[in-house]
């Protein structure tokens, strides 16, 4: 009877859409629920024809994981810079 995690995804460019993002509140964690949603929004990006993406912190292991086990593969390592003046 209640939301218990939330999971977006934008609109396809270039046959692409990024899911993302995923949130459970502490509270409901490790119950499965962002799992099924994240791979649910995953299978519909698919139906509709495009492929699906998603950004992740490599430093967190538990979401790598449930990521790689509902069928996301990693690609590529991005670097971001801030550069304070």
């Amino acid at each position: 009877g209640q939301p218990v995690t939330l999971v977006a995804r934008q609109a396809a460019v270039l046959g692409w859409a990024r899911t993302g993002p995923v949130y459970t509140p502490p509270r409901f964690r490790g119950n499965g629920f962002a799992s099924a949603l994240t791979a649910t929004v995953a299978g519909r990006i698919r139906a509709e024809g495009a492929d699906a993406c998603l950004f992740t912190d490599l430093a967190n292991p538990t979401s790598n994981k449930i990521y790689q086990r509902i069928g996301f593969e990693p690609v590529r390592d991005f670097v971001h810079y801030a550069l304070n003046s």
